[in-house]
């Protein structure tokens, strides 16, 4: 993927990369960090839904649309692009 992000960047001349190999590690690093910071609002959505569950049960709403309204509200309170 960080490979591909670098050709990208290079043949759409959006970045003048004299070392690509620097900079496809630079950008797996980047990949990584997101996908790490991800996870982490996943798992506080999950534990935040599971404290509510008797309530959401109750409410008969749709539990993937829930985790995914409180992921995004998440996601945006800590300035997190998805």
């Amino acid at each position: 993927m960080a490979e591909a992000v670098v050709k990208r960047l290079v043949a759409r001349k959006l970045a003048d990369i004299k070392d690509e190999p620097r900079a496809r590690e630079v950008v797996r690093h980047i990949l990584s960090e997101n996908f790490l910071a991800e996870e982490k609002i996943e798992a506080e959505v999950k534990a935040l839904l599971l404290e509510n569950a008797k309530l959401i049960k109750d409410s008969a709403s749709d539990y993937n649309r829930l985790f995914a309204l409180a992921k995004t509200k998440l996601a945006r309170e800590r300035g997190f692009i998805l």
